[in-house]
Parts: C-alpha cells; structure tokens; sequence
C-alpha cells in the first residue's frame, strides 16, 4: 500500500471513527502476519489459549518490534485500548528518543541545558540518578560521547584509539549533570547523554498505565525484550514466558511464569561495533570497554524501568558484584549467564 492510501485511509478512519481501518493503516496488524520471530529478541513467549477474548497486534515502534496483546471479552475495547497504549509509546518515545532531533533529549544534547523539561524526561534522569548510585556508577546515562564515538569509528570499519578513548571517558561521569528547579537539566560541556537503557522500561511502563486506564488490567507488552505483564493470560493462567538462548538454539535457560511484574535482558550478542566482538552497545562507564563476563542477565522487578536499568547495571559489574547488588533491592530477582555458560541466580529467583 502506498504512503498517499496510508494517509486517505487514515483520514477517513479519523472522520468516521473507524480505529480499526485506521489501525491498519498506521501498521498495526495481528501477530501472525509478522511471523515468531518479531517477538523472540531476548524472550520466548509462549501463546497459551486460543480465545475470542485476547488480542494481539504488533508495530515498529523505538527501534524495534513491539507487541501488545489483551485479554478481554471486548474486542473493540481491547482494540482501542491497544492504539492509546501505542499512541503513548509514540508520544513519550518523542521525548527520550536521542536519535530525534526535535526531541528535548537531543535539545539537551545540543545546547548543553534544558529548561522547562518534559516530567517524562525528569522521571527518567530521577531514575538514571538511583541507578546509577545503586551500581555504583555501572549504570551511567553520559556514556553518549563513547557510544557516538564507538558508532562513528563502526562506520569506518575502525576501532578508536586509546588517545580517542582517553578524552572521551573525560566526558562521561553523572556527577556532572544537574537536574534543577524548574525543570531545568544541565550537562558539563561536550557531554551528551543516551537513555537507551532505561527509556524503553519507561515507555512499556507507560503504555501499560494506558491498557490499564481503559480496562484493560490483563495484558503482555513485549518491546524486543523488554516485557511488562498485568493480571492473566487466557484462562486465568500466568503469562509464560521462556529467557531466549544466547546461541540462539531454542536451548532457553529456564521458563517463568508471570501476572503483574516486569522483565528485561541484557545481552552481548546482538549488536557490535568491530569484527571480533569484543566492542558491542554495552559499555563500561569506567573503561569504555565492553563487559564479558557476562553473556546475559535477566532481571525481574515491579517495572520494566527497573528492570531494564538494572540488566544493564549488572551486565557491567559482572556477576558476582551484580547479583550482590540485586540482593540488596526489594523484589527484584536476577539470572545471569556467564561467559561460560554457567547461571548464576540471585537467592529469589523462582523458575516455573
């Protein structure tokens, strides 16, 4: 379908009130049409009943695939429901995103400050603040200049040198930004900062309050791995819900079962940035180098910002330093697996 039908459908579904035409139209589109692996970057979801009461629909949304699927006797409640939740998503996305140069985080970025700042946006830096002192330091949103730099180099086909990586770690460190009255964020000069590890948690949080606003208090969002649940899948059974393999050969770790909670993972086995993958999007604060003592680590908490920061927070310290910390906050589980394949639980962790 071409841009211009996109947009006279969409048109038309906004004059008749038609959210379903204009679902379709925006690309939203029922799971099957995607196929299995839109949903399998960090977790395996496994689909139990089929019923008229639940609904899935998926769209590209930060980056990646998201997946919201609801369980309720109306479907047309459960269809609006899911376009407020993506519309929010979107919206919020709009605030966070560093990669949109009208956004505030792109603003704050250029500029240096930001003066009446978004509260989504407060939020957020309120929460990379705790994380960042919980890991003591591990967790650290100013580590923009080293990943643009990693990313600049990538395009080259090149590694940075240690005298590139020396001045740029002399902008990373969250003891230089400020988060004022009023609103009003400032970063020391030539820093940047990158959300990309808690923004997402957030958003999924979000989107999540929206399904539940309208009644809808049983769903799943899967955001390519960052997952939040709610109440019951079809039968009144827990959501289930399998960690993916780092090979990648269906081998899952372990199975979990969940109603309302949160999940998030960190792994090194997507994205690098040289041919021998030892630089991947992990990154140190402290080294700028990429952490391998781990290979993934999965966190449970109450949301998927918690969830979604600490992942990464333990990934960097490693295991053992990792899993210590995790055993020191209140409902919040951890599996980690080594480079060796061995998995390392915090004492919670519960397998189905």
């Amino acid at each position: 379908m071409s841009r211009t039908s996109r947009e006279l459908i969409a048109q038309l579904a906004r004059k008749t009130g038609n959210r379903r035409a204009f679902l379709k139209a925006s690309g939203l589109v029922g799971v099957g049409a995607l196929g299995a692996s839109v949903m399998q970057s960090a977790f395996k979801i496994f689909p139990g009943d089929d019923s008229s009461d639940k609904l899935t629909r998926v769209k590209t949304a930060m980056g990646t695939y998201v997946s919201i699927t609801a369980v309720h006797p109306s479907r047309d409640l459960a269809e609006e429901a899911i376009w407020a939740a993506f519309e929010e998503i979107d919206r919020v996305a709009g605030i966070l995103s560093r990669h949109d140069s009208r956004s505030p985080v792109a603003h704050l970025n250029q500029s240096g400050s930001l003066l009446d700042t978004p509260p989504e946006l407060v939020d957020v830096v309120l929460g990379a603040f705790k994380y960042n002192r919980l890991s003591h330091g591990a967790f650290d949103v100013t580590v923009g200049p080293l990943i643009e730099l990693l990313e600049a180099n990538s395009a080259h086909g090149k590694t940075p040198g240690d005298r590139d990586v020396e001045h740029t770690l002399e902008l990373v460190g969250m003891d230089r930004v400020e988060l004022g009255n009023g609103g009003l964020i400032r970063v020391g000069s030539g820093m940047t900062i990158t959300l990309d590890g808690i923004a997402k948690g957030y958003i999924v949080d979000r989107a999540s309050d929206v399904l539940a606003a309208h009644g809808v208090t049983d769903h799943l969002i899967n955001a390519g791995g960052d997952i939040r649940t709610r109440g019951c899948s079809t039968g009144k059974r827990p959501w289930k819900i399998a960690i993916e393999d780092p090979e990648k050969k269906r081998h899952y770790p372990d199975l979990i079962r969940m109603n309302d909670g949160a999940v998030a993972t960190s792994g090194s086995y997507e994205v690098f940035y040289n041919d021998d993958k030892t630089l991947h999007h992990i990154v140190d604060p402290g080294t700028a180098r990429s952490p391998h003592l781990a290979r993934s680590v999965t966190t449970r908490a109450a949301t998927v910002m918690e969830a979604d920061a600490l992942s990464t927070a333990v990934f960097v310290m490693g295991p053992e330093d990792g899993l210590r910390m995790i055993e020191s906050i209140r409902d919040t589980e951890c599996l980690a697996i080594s480079a060796g394949d061995q998995q390392h639980r915090s004492s919670g962790w519960v397998s189905s």
